[in-house]
């Protein structure tokens, strides 16, 4: 679609130039330059096939930032046509150094001291291009069953994914999370925290991207950065004097990387099923 008058009508002033950038498979993503302001970076997909999806993700970016988080600024989110579209301030990307870790640990340690009385939140959300379920639920463990493994179990089993065999290692998996996992009180995550979701600044000031918001267990967000790597374990020294985690956590990482990974086996297919299976053989 021809999208420059749509945004030259919205921000009421005049774009210089258009450049895309790299916006992965949901979004297209462009950089903005304005005749007189800052650049700002656009996000169009269509509205119909991610309903709401923007303003999911706006509210996601102003949770993050009301707990101390850095993240871009939201200048707008509106629809038109068939598109849906989301402005946000530009983050110039610099390198980040040994202190850019240390503040993103405390930065992340900030965040799950934020609490609510239960598991989930007032709406549901996306995570990439799948629903996230956000009923709540007043145990770690029912949340993570129902409403983050068993909705992607459906899915899979639904495309062939799963076997019949893996269904009832899943559920022998289920029976035994109470002694597998401690309780904890439910934390504010960014819920999708992988190396592409983590920029630094030119500053080398970590800033929050593209969050899939709840309220859960925090080791969640911390075995998300093992899951593809690209994080400086540094920063688990500044975390753990703001917020020690639980002895044994990093057995843990695997069982919470089960819900990621399902995601992945959903979206992109078998190549997933591996890692999957090796955790069921070894927690189940």
């Amino acid at each position: 679609m021809q999208f420059e008058a749509v945004i030259e009508k919205w921000l009421g002033e005049s774009l210089l130039e258009v450049r895309p950038l790299t916006g992965g498979d949901i979004n297209q993503v462009f950089r903005l330059r304005l005749a007189n302001s800052k650049d700002l970076v656009l996000k169009l997909n269509s509205k119909d096939i991610y309903p709401d999806m923007f303003e999911k993700e706006a509210e996601g970016l102003r949770l993050l930032e009301l707990a101390g988080s850095n993240v871009p600024g939201v200048q707008m989110s509106f629809a038109e046509g068939t598109h849906q579209f989301l402005i946000l301030e530009f983050i110039e990307e610099g390198r980040p150094t040994s202190a850019s870790w240390e503040r993103f640990g405390r930065q992340l340690a900030t965040l799950h001291l934020k609490t609510n009385e239960t598991f989930g939140l007032d709406h549901d959300n996306y995570i990439g291009s799948l629903d996230q379920i956000n009923r709540r639920a007043n145990s770690w463990n029912e949340f993570f069953i129902s409403n983050r493994m068993e909705p992607l179990i459906r899915k899979a089993s639904e495309r062939n994914l799963l076997k019949r065999s893996h269904l009832g290692k899943f559920e022998s998996l289920f029976s035994r999370l109470p002694e597998l996992i401690p309780e904890e009180n439910p934390s504010l995550l960014h819920g999708d925290l992988w190396s592409g979701n983590l920029m630094f600044d030119r500053a080398g000031e970590p800033v929050f991207i593209d969050p899939a918001v709840y309220y859960g267990h925090r080791e969640v967000d911390i075995a998300m950065t093992r899951m593809f790597g690209g994080f400086n374990e540094e920063f688990l020294i500044s975390y753990n004097e703001i917020r020690p985690l639980e002895e044994g956590w990093q057995e843990r990482l695997e069982l919470h990387n089960l819900y990621p990974t399902l995601v992945h086996l959903v979206l992109f297919g078998s190549s997933y099923l591996t890692g999957i299976e090796r955790t069921l053989r070894r927690f189940a």
